[in-house]
């Protein structure tokens, strides 16, 4: 095949020429019935399998240069022709709608050692619409390529790039369409080396130009994706003012490749903030009623690729507090204390305040604890009140009481022990009160004078080796008495003489408050006959005692 540029380039314009004519007419008759027929969606259906067969027309640029030597009559390079005539096919594979892999087979013979076929595979893509189709492509593979003079058929690489543009005709239930052009740029190579008997090889590099039209063939499909719906709901619902609400969006049929965006709005003033799954719901200051929330979420602007949802949720008047009241100890001495506790509960956790009220003696306390005190108030119950308040302003009452005993009576009075006086040291006159008990009885004297309606009793004791000891214990006492009476001015009614049994030279001396008990307090002492006891003078010189005189001497 000879190299004939301008009748190479004059078929490629009639080719073009006829091509646009036919898209020129085809999109005509398109337009002239779309009042009468509807279109499709954007994303109907594509096809799984795309079968092509058509016409084919090959314009070579290159040459093969004739090895020096050859006795041929040429020497130099000797150029490729187009090729006027051939037929392609390709088998085209869909992995989604818009790429897929491709096999490709194209023949131009051009006599019995000329013209180049080419076998390839590569990647398809396309942009399905519904009713035209464009498409780019690439591939390699082999070509078995002929050389322009006299060279043998011999195998190289290929390599092709190109695109082309299908119309869909409406035959055969819409599998059947026309490839209105396919052009493709095309690379050869082919090493023939050196060709006995002739030595006419040699390398071959050639661009090529293809344009090509025929018939397509489409089966199966590939469905558009499923549109995108779009739930949501409100919670907790009903729920008081001020309490948090979330909604909570559920989307399906999303593409997980694609980054959804979602917003959140509200109708009569509801603040709804989120840009994701969830939206948050401020429902401060909103009244009582019925409100609506509505959901977005998109992957896009087409239809199919966004959808909305609406979550309702209501929310209710606040419900008063209740209030529960305990004191502990519920029963108190006269002046004792005890803790009121106030237990409030709001339904809606509102803040509470708290005051207390008494029937009876003094409450004071802050938050949900006071103290009752008693001192003053009379014995019986005192009623206590607990009040609680939400900041809505609604109240709860409660009480709970606190008895105050009546006081227990005073203890009985005892014999108090005052003080002992001793006789051991005046042995003339074991009986005699001398000074040194003065001290003592001085005391005595001084408990009877500041209580006057106490008594005094004064206990004798004798040693058991003293002579009369039972006369000499009530002597002591009686004489006690006297100093206090004769001395002290002591009512002697006031004083009570005694006897004890400790048998010591002693004389103890106890105050007895009214309403005491001597003989249960002091057991053990007898009462002296005071009318068989001579008192003896403090003063008095105890009495000389007589020598008895010697006798005559006889």
């Amino acid at each position: 095949m000879h190299f004939r540029p301008l009748s190479s380039v004059g078929r490629i314009l009639l080719l073009t020429s006829a091509v646009g004519f036919g898209v020129t007419s085809l999109l005509a008759q398109d337009s002239s019935s779309t009042a009468s027929k509807p279109v499709a969606p954007a994303d109907a259906p594509a096809s799984r399998i795309d079968i092509f067969a058509g016409y084919s027309y090959l314009a070579p640029h290159g040459s093969v240069t004739i090895p020096s030597g050859a006795n041929i009559g040429i020497n130099g390079p000797v150029s490729y022709s187009s090729i006027n005539y051939g037929a392609i096919g390709s088998f085209n594979y869909f992995f989604n709608r818009y790429v897929g892999g491709q096999v490709e087979y194209a023949n131009h013979p051009d006599g019995n050692n000329d013209g180049a076929s080419t076998g390839q595979l590569g990647l398809v893509f396309r942009y399905p619409t519904a009713e035209i189709t464009p498409f780019v492509h690439a591939d390699a593979g082999y070509v078995r390529l002929g050389g322009p003079y006299k060279q043998p058929y011999t195998y190289g690489p290929a390599l092709t790039i190109g695109g082309g543009l299908d119309y869909a005709l409406p035959f055969l239930g819409g599998h059947l369409g026309l490839r209105l052009f396919q052009a493709d740029y095309e690379y050869f190579h082919a090493n023939f080396g050196p060709q006995p008997p002739y030595p006419t090889g040699g390398r071959a590099n050639l661009k090529v130009a293809r344009l090509s039209t025929g018939l397509v063939y489409h089966m199966g499909s590939i469905l558009p994706p499923p549109p995108v719906t779009y739930a949501c709901t409100a919670a907790p619902s009903p729920a008081y003012p001020g309490d948090p609400i979330t909604v909570t969006g559920t989307a399906t049929n999303l593409n997980p490749k694609k980054t959804a965006t979602y917003s959140w709005t509200g109708n009569e003033g509801v603040k709804v903030t989120g840009d994701n799954t969830t939206g948050a719901v401020d429902t401060t200051g909103l009244n009582p009623g019925n409100y609506t929330v509505t959901g977005h979420v998109s992957e896009g602007q087409k239809v199919g690729l966004f959808a909305d949802c609406t979550a309702n949720f209501t929310i209710k008047q606040y419900d008063p507090p209740t209030i529960s009241c305990s004191a502990n100890p519920t029963t108190v001495q006269p002046g004792g204390t005890s803790t009121v506790t106030a237990q409030g509960v709001s339904p809606q956790n509102r803040p509470l305040t708290y005051t207390f009220s008494a029937s009876a003696a003094q409450i004071s306390g802050s938050g949900n604890t006071a103290t009752l005190s008693t001192t003053g108030a009379p014995a019986g119950s005192i009623t206590i009140t607990c009040n609680v308040q939400d900041d809505k302003g609604q109240t709860a009452t409660s009480t709970t009481s606190v008895n105050v005993e009546a006081p227990p009576p005073p203890p009985a009075p005892k014999t108090k022990t005052l003080c002992s006086i001793n006789f051991d040291r005046d042995t003339k006159r074991p009986g005699r009160v001398d000074n040194e008990a003065k001290a003592c009885l001085d005391d005595v004297a001084l408990n009877l004078q500041q209580q006057t309606d106490a008594s005094a009793v004064v206990v004798g004791e004798a040693a058991s080796g003293e002579k009369h000891a039972d006369t000499l214990a009530a002597q002591r006492a009686v004489n006690t008495k006297d100093y206090l009476v004769t001395e002290k001015g002591i009512d002697p009614s006031r004083i009570s003489v005694r006897t004890g049994t400790q048998g010591n030279k002693e004389v103890e001396n106890y105050l007895v408050p009214a309403g005491a008990t001597f003989d249960s307090d002091i057991p053990g002492t007898t009462a002296v006959d005071e009318s068989t006891v001579k008192v003896q003078s403090r003063t008095k010189p105890a009495p000389r005692r007589h020598k008895k005189a010697a006798a005559p001497a006889q």
